[in-house]
């Protein structure tokens, strides 16, 4: 005979709900705590205040907790920079991989966009039912609302699953440029994952993500004096003026792909006929088929600069993979939606062309629903804000999910 299964009957949404709204005072005063110490993305001490801050929480839960502090970054646009460190803590259930058990990353970031000094300008209020500060949507509130669900199971007696992950990046708002690596390491070994951004302004969850692919193209032409023999030369301005057309042209090909130059630069004086240029764009596209199309178009347009005696390379400087919406992260949005269902409110999904960390999970494989945070908006603005009376349910939410896909049950 074989061993009995460990799985129990977890926890019914709506059985979450009252104790998530007995935590919304503590929420309140912890998140006016974590909005009042500025964490911009290069403060390193103050992303690590915040990290001890979650370490601390972390560790009364029973999580491991490891702190990586990254090598600097080596390549543009941020060479050298330094950021806080990575904070990875670790906690296994009551489940094995036989039973059933999954692992489940919930991941957040502990930076903001703002500059120090912002958070004694702009203290955390309360205006009625909404909360204000320099992020407080963007991301502390969803990174509080991921502990506090954490709290929320462990006082409910409820780990089932074989593993919970809880990943927190100092560098997010800067794309990520030192916890890259790590983060995907960290998400190699889970099978679903979890994102605290906030959701957005209408409740909605975040089911895909654009990524995001930086260029640099290079024009080379051919001096000559601009007076006695403009002929000889070869204008690499006028070639990349042409190209710029061709590129923005690009914009409408495929559903949902942006083309954006961003950067011209060309020549030094008016009096020659200008040898080099380059330009610097953007693409951002839904989905890695989109990605490949745009590129090729980007090659094929370079291959035919419209000056000849000029000639064009291309290079890739940066890559954040899309989040795509696969079968998977659509059967977590619908177990999603079922939760909230028994929690009393109806529950939506987008896709935005915004990227964060969600996006270097999915490029792994995994299967990641974002946007699990409560209900905020107006990010990296004086106006950010978030709804407090969405606490409660969306707490309640996270935890719900936690125990319905750490068991296996949401695999079929």
């Amino acid at each position: 005979m074989s061993a009995p299964s460990r799985k129990r009957p977890g926890p019914r949404p709506v059985d979450l709900l009252g104790p998530a709204r007995s935590r919304l005072r503590r929420y309140l005063h912890d998140l006016a705590d974590l909005v009042a110490t500025d964490s911009g993305s290069y403060s390193p001490d103050g992303v690590n205040a915040v990290a001890d801050w979650v370490q601390t929480r972390l560790t009364s839960l029973g999580f491991a907790v490891e702190r990586i502090r990254p090598p600097a970054a080596d390549g543009p646009p941020v060479a050298a920079l330094r950021t806080g460190d990575v904070l990875v803590a670790r906690k296994a259930g009551r489940l094995t991989e036989a039973d059933g058990g999954r692992r489940i990353l919930l991941a957040a970031h502990m930076d903001t966009v703002f500059e120090d000094g912002t958070a004694a300008e702009r203290p955390f209020t309360l205006d009625g039912t909404r909360a204000h500060g320099p992020g407080v949507s963007d991301d502390k509130g969803g990174l509080l609302a991921g502990l506090t669900a954490l709290d929320l199971l462990q006082e409910q007696g409820e780990s089932p699953y074989a593993e919970l992950v809880f990943l927190a990046t100092p560098d997010e708002e800067i794309g990520s440029p030192v916890s890259r690596r790590i983060t995907e390491e960290v998400a190699r070994g889970v099978d679903h994952a979890l994102g605290l951004e906030c959701a957005r302004e209408n409740g909605d969850l975040v089911l895909a993500r654009k990524g995001v692919a930086d260029f640099r193209l290079t024009v080379t032409g051919r001096a000559a004096h601009a007076g006695i023999e403009p002929e000889r030369g070869a204008n690499a301005a006028l070639a990349a003026a042409h190209l710029v057309v061709a590129l923005q042209a690009l914009n409408g090909r495929w559903d949902g792909v942006t083309v954006n130059v961003g950067v011209v630069r060309a020549g030094h004086r008016p009096n020659i006929v200008c040898p080099e240029a380059e330009l610097r764009l953007e693409v951002r596209a839904p989905t890695a088929t989109d990605e490949r199309r745009a590129r090729r178009a980007i090659e094929e347009a370079a291959a035919r600069p419209a000056v000849p005696g000029t000639a064009v390379t291309v290079e890739q400087l940066d890559h954040c993979p899309p989040m795509e919406a696969t079968e998977a992260s659509q059967r977590m949005f619908a177990a999603a939606q079922r939760a909230a269902a028994a929690l009393g409110f109806t529950l939506g999904a987008t896709a935005t062309g915004g990227v964060g960390d969600a996006n270097l999970i999915s490029g792994t494989g995994v299967p990641v629903l974002d946007g699990l945070g409560p209900v905020g908006g107006a990010d990296h603005s004086p106006q950010e804000w978030l709804d407090t009376t969405t606490v409660p349910q969306r707490v309640a939410l996270l935890a719900s999910l936690i125990t319905i896909l750490g068991d296996g049950g949401n695999d079929a």
